[in-house]
């Protein structure tokens, strides 16, 4: 869980009073935070000539983003101790009634394609806010934005740039501007070299290092503002006197991209002349719809159980007692007017880490008290989960595996490219593997797309076992898939492996007619299940397979017919004898491999 320091003396001026260590510790964990430390009474280390006044030092869970600063923290617990009420954030346009703008060229798609932003006006900085400001977004960073990978956020000096913006990929060459607290000008090539050692940035050049073209963000008059993720310009620092920040967003990630956008607004909007007060943008992204008005601040509206949050928490609360206690957990809540055992419940902008009603319980939980709660209740199903229907099938196949003799393994989700491609034998067609981008050993580079490779290499490390070794995984592979958000997906396979001096061919087969047996899924041959229409589904049968992974004329693939759709979803037979020879094995080696998935 992130960690962090507050200057004691001002958390407890925001809080109305003073707490002992203990005192406060107990608030902590009302709360469902933690007072890691209390350096009152510590060798404090000397800042300017003078000793660092008290801190405490907080453990936040990681998905509370809403506290990963001072201000955040100081407002939910005045908001949990019922001083202060939830803020009314407000989107305000600018006096002359223009948005700034924000232009995304078609050519970001190649390397990080989402942006988004916000300006907050006339806001007030002292060295204590500045600090703040800048702590945030190191924490949001690190942690929700993977070590800056997914997001990055650059902020400017207003007053020292021009809208309306673009947001620009050119080749490194081509970008040329001062990096921040720099003096000399460089372009993207001389940028990378001079960052290559350095302790803070040199770990995040590898993000875009290899692009042929690099993200850039200029204004109107081509001043660059920043090189996302790695620096912003020198030009449109943010100093003690700023006054209008302009914020700007760039991601991989179109979800985590608006949480970060919306946590930095509203964290630091209380200190604009308006408290509260977040001046929009509009974002022009016509060539992938993205065009839009940004940051919307407004509560997502959902609906909780009274009947489940009481059930999980063994008490017997009315609706609009739940409603109360919401309050001191920042949300706006009511009875619903279709139901009695409903609520309905505004989640505001700043809880992206509210999924569910099991959240909404948790945090009735936190405000009725944890010492508060029955100790022992009869009625706890409730709180039990059930598997996810991918899972369930997977223990199943597990069962029925380990029941027929094999031996479950559990390798690594990552391997070399040469394990999962040219020591199968198989071409990487580069649409296919997730890559790592900064792998740091050979072993690691890709997310594998087979679960050979880790069977193989189990065998492998104990072929000094007796013969045969029978061996299984149902297990996770991942692929690339442009269609999602993320780029990629998992899916569910099952593999199996023999490994004797007989090759072993006919008893791979027997599992796998045993693992289609449980499934009920019958076998049939090819003929009957195509020539007879009163065979629909549930059905699989082979056929042959020429596949250099596998000896010529000893292998299959595997087709299925589900609700009446034919689908491919794996092969098996004996391994070709250059693929035993890249794993080091002497003795023949049959595997099977499908996809679980179809027959959810």
């Amino acid at each position: 869980m992130p960690t962090i320091a507050v200057d004691k003396a001002a958390l407890f001026k925001e809080l109305g009073r003073e707490y002992t260590t203990e005192e406060f510790d107990e608030l902590c964990f009302e709360f469902g935070i933690e007072l890691d430390e209390d350096t009152t009474n510590s060798d404090r280390p000397i800042v300017n000539g003078q000793q660092e006044p008290p801190q405490l030092k907080i453990e936040i869970p990681a998905n509370r983003y809403d506290m990963l600063c001072f201000e955040g923290i100081a407002l939910n617990l005045n908001i949990f101790l019922g001083r202060k009420s939830y803020p009314n954030y407000k989107l305000v346009e600018p006096s002359n009634g223009e948005l700034q703008t924000l232009i995304v060229k078609e050519d970001t798609t190649k390397i990080r394609p989402y942006v988004s932003g916000a300006v907050l006006r006339n806001f007030k900085f002292d060295q204590a806010r500045y600090e703040s400001f800048i702590a945030l977004q190191d924490k949001l960073h690190q942690n929700l934005a993977r070590q800056r990978t997914l997001v990055s956020i650059g902020t400017h000096d207003l007053d020292t740039i021009k809208g309306p913006f673009t947001y620009e990929a050119l080749p490194p060459k081509d970008i040329r501007f001062v990096p921040l607290n720099q003096t000399q000008e460089m372009n993207g090539e001389e940028l990378m070299a001079f960052y290559d050692k350095d302790r803070h940035l040199g770990k995040y050049l590898h993000i875009i290092r290899d692009s042929p073209v690099y993200p850039v963000i200029y204004d109107s008059n081509r001043v660059v503002c920043s090189l996302p993720p790695i620096i912003n310009g020198d030009h449109s620092k943010i100093t003690l006197d700023t006054k209008n920040i302009f914020i700007e967003i760039t991601a991989l990630d179109k979800t985590k991209l608006e949480i970060v956008n919306k946590i930095m607004v509203t964290m630091f909007s209380q200190y604009t002349s308006e408290p509260f007060t977040i001046e929009p943008i509009r974002i022009v992204s016509e060539h992938n719809g993205e065009t839009r008005t940004v940051p919307d601040l407004s509560p997502r509206v959902t609906q909780a159980e009274v009947s489940y949050i009481n059930q999980c928490c063994g008490l017997n609360l009315s609706p609009s007692e739940i409603c109360n206690l919401l309050k001191k957990m920042s949300y706006n809540a009511k009875p619903s007017a279709t139901s009695a055992d409903l609520i309905d419940v505004d989640i505001p902008a700043t809880r992206a880490d509210v999924l569910h009603q099991c959240d909404i319980m948790e945090d009735v939980a936190i405000a009725y008290g944890f010492n508060s709660l029955p100790r022992a209740f009869p009625n706890i199903s409730g709180t039990v989960a059930q598997p996810l229907p991918i899972n369930k099938l997977s223990d199943i196949l597990r069962v029925e595996a380990a029941m027929a003799g094999w031996s479950e393994v559990l390798p690594l989700i990552l391997c070399s490219h040469d394990e999962n491609f040219g020591w199968l034998n198989r071409k990487d067609d580069g649409n296919t593997a997730v890559k790592l981008a900064n792998p740091k050993t050979l072993e690691f580079q890709v997310v594998r797309t087979s679960l050979l490779p880790g069977l193989l290499k189990t065998i492998r490390e104990n072929k000094h076992h007796a013969v045969p070794i029978k061996i299984f995984e149902v297990s996770d592979v991942a692929f690339k898939d442009l269609s999602l958000e993320r780029k990629s997906r998992n899916e569910r396979h099952f593999a199996a492996a023999w490994y004797g001096k007989s090759s072993g061919f006919e008893v791979v087969h027997g599992l796998l007619d045993r693992v289609m047996a449980m499934l009920k899924t019958a076998f049939i041959t090819g003929e009957e299940g195509l020539e007879n229409p009163a065979v629909t589904d549930s059905q699989y049968w082979i056929e042959e397979l020429d596949d250099p992974t596998y000896f010529p004329g000893h292998a299959a693939n595997i087709h299925v017919r589900i609700n009446g759709k034919d689908h491919v979803i794996g092969s098996f037979g004996i391994l070709h004898p250059t693929v035993l020879e890249k794993y080091e094995l002497k003795y023949p080696v049959s595997t099977v491999e499908f996809n679980l998935e179809v027959f959810l």
